[in-house]
Parts: C-alpha cells; sequence; structure tokens
C-alpha cells in the first residue's frame, strides 16, 4: 500500500479525472488535479495545478513529486490517433526520470471485435481499426517499459462510462436530458444486445486501488463494472424511474445524434461494432483480487437522473430567457 503521506497527481479534469482526485482525496491522499487551465472547481481536499504533458519536460514539471501518477488525459476524438502516442512519450519519460508510478484509465479498443464474447484480461487484441490499433500499441508499450523495469505501469480498462458529470457517452447526454424533459433519447445500434456500462465512480475506485497497490502493476485490470444489460433494459429502467415512456429514437448507423456531431460519429464509426454484437466486460479479477465491488446499477441510474436534473436546473437558471 502507498503511504498516505504520499503525492498522486491525476492528469487530466474531465469527469474521469475529477472523480478520481475527490475519491484520492477522500482517502487520505494528498492529491493534485493536473490539466492545462489549471483553474475551474476540483473536489475537497484536491489542488488543482496548472501543467502541460505534451512533451517530457512539461510532463516532469506536471508529475514532480509524484509517487503515483494517473494518465486521465483525453482529447478531441479525431485527434486522438495523432496525438495520444506523443502524450504517452512524454509520461513514459517523464514517469521513468521521476520515480514515479504510472496507472493509465485505458479503454476496451484494443480488443477489437469479439463476435459477442465476454471479455476477460486474457482475451486476445484484435483492433482492426486506427483508434483500436492506437490503444493496442499504446499498451504494448505500457506494458514492455514495465517488464523492461523503466516504468512500473498498471492499466485499467472501462466500459463506456455513466453516472454523474458523464456527458459525452452513449448513456450520458444522448439519455438523460431527453428522459427527464420528454425530448428525444437515443439508442444506437441494437440495443436489444447486453452492454457494459462503467459507472464513473467505479472507475475511479478502480484505478484508485490499482494506485495504492504496487503488487497490480505490470497487468491490464478491468476495471468493476455491474452486470451488463441490454440498453433496452436500461431504458425500460429509466422509464420506470422518471414514471413515463422515452421518446426513444433508434439510429442504426453512426450518425450525429445528442452531444457527437458528425466530426465525432465520423470518426467513432470504426468503433461502430461495439452497437451491434454485444459487449459485455468481466471484471471479476479486480473485484476478487482486493475485494471492491461496483456500484449497483440501479443506484448509478438514481444517481445519474439526480445529477442531470439539477444540471438541466441550473442551465435553465444561466440560460436568459429570449
Amino acid at each position: 500500500m502507498t503511504a498516505a503521506s504520499d503525492l498522486h497527481i491525476v492528469l487530466g479534469a474531465g469527469p474521469a479525472g475529477t472523480t478520481l482526485a475527490g475519491e484520492l482525496a477522500r482517502r487520505g491522499h494528498a492529491v493534485h488535479l493536473v490539466d492545462r487551465s489549471g483553474t475551474g472547481p476540483a473536489p475537497e481536499g484536491v489542488t488543482r495545478v496548472r501543467g502541460d504533458v505534451g512533451t517530457v519536460e512539461g510532463a516532469r514539471a506536471a508529475i514532480k513529486g509524484a509517487t503515483v501518477v494517473y494518465h486521465c488525459v483525453n482529447v478531441a476524438y479525431h485527434l486522438q490517433v495523432e496525438v495520444m502516442p506523443a502524450v504517452q512519450d512524454a509520461l513514459l519519460g517523464a514517469a521513468e526520470a521521476e520515480g514515479a508510478r504510472l496507472v493509465v484509465l485505458d479503454t476496451l479498443y484494443p480488443y477489437g471485435p469479439t463476435g459477442g464474447r465476454t471479455m476477460t484480461e486474457d482475451m486476445p487484441w484484435r483492433a482492426l481499426g486506427p483508434k483500436g490499433r492506437m490503444r493496442a500499441a499504446l499498451d504494448e508499450k505500457y506494458l514492455a517499459a514495465h517488464k523492461e523495469g523503466r516504468v512500473r505501469v498498471a492499466l485499467g480498462r472501462s466500459a463506456d462510462f455513466v453516472g454523474p458529470h458523464v456527458l459525452n457517452s452513449t448513456l450520458g447526454g444522448a439519455v438523460f436530458p431527453g428522459a427527464l424533459t420528454g425530448g428525444e433519447v437515443y439508442g444506437l445500434g441494437d440495443i436489444d444486445l447486453p452492454h457494459s456500462y462503467t459507472d464513473i465512480r467505479d472507475v475511479a475506485a478502480g484505478l484508485a486501488t490499482l494506485g495504492e497497490h504496487p503488487e497490480a502493476d505490470g497487468r491490464v485490470w478491468h476495471l468493476p463494472t455491474a452486470p451488463a444489460l441490454t440498453t433496452r433494459s436500461v431504458f425500460r429502467l429509466i422509464e420506470r424511474k422518471v414514471g413515463r415512456p422515452l421518446n426513444l429514437v433508434i439510429k442504426p448507423d453512426p450518425v450525429p445524434v445528442g452531444p457527437f456531431d458528425q466530426t465525432f460519429m465520423d470518426s467513432y464509426a470504426e468503433l461502430f461494432y461495439q452497437h451491434t454484437e454485444p459487449q459485455v466486460m468481466n471484471s471479476d479479477a479486480i473485484q476478487e483480487a482486493f475485494g471492491i465491488k461496483p456500484t449497483a446499477f440501479d443506484a448509478t441510474l438514481d444517481d445519474t437522473l439526480a445529477w442531470y436534473g439539477d444540471f438541466l436546473a441550473a442551465h435553465s437558471r444561466a440560460t436568459p430567457a429570449p
């Protein structure tokens, strides 16, 4: 276990990074939350810091003094293939120079299409598209750096995010605003297939646990995720909670919906197989190794609907009447 006095530095202040920073602070750690602006709200006990991890020098400055560094940096979807490898190079160089452990928030993309097989950590990586192949190459390089003794690395893979503060997810801004207001609710592909969704707070709890346990290094872990339901079943649960039928619109192809514009969906098209075959992730390994369990999915929906209700009310107050 890491000591409470150790400095944990979270890179990236999106929903995952911010939620993780708050989780680490609640566990008693000293926490810096780093992004390019260094401004804006921060969870209680968390210090916001300005930093740029685009170069080794910038990354070294951003993580100086850290015992554990958490890589939750992301960029616009259509820029990922170009930008993410450069971020990796900077972080590996900085972590090696500073002697810090590195915990990486990862995706399921390296597996590629699975034909509906349940995803476990020992599944082969067979990504077909540019983003999937890029993610697989990044992970191979992370694990090679660990094996070579350069940097101690642990990878935590998540399914699609859901939960408070999560907007840019297929179970986020495309669903909950419409569910609460009677507007359109979007489903992608075949909504009768089982599909795993990971509560953003379980992403945070899983990454924090990996950061606290050096024995977790050197491998991929699936972050705690509730058993998969069909997306239609999720929509029916939401209907019961909001007390009315959803105005459901099914999009069988990758077209703009909700928070996703044409640029995003054009870039996402290579990954649309996630909505045309079962997308089921098993997280037994991390649960059994460290005794952590995912949030019950019913509670995830309750908390997400409550957060979106507050979010929409605040947005309404901030928008002047015509």
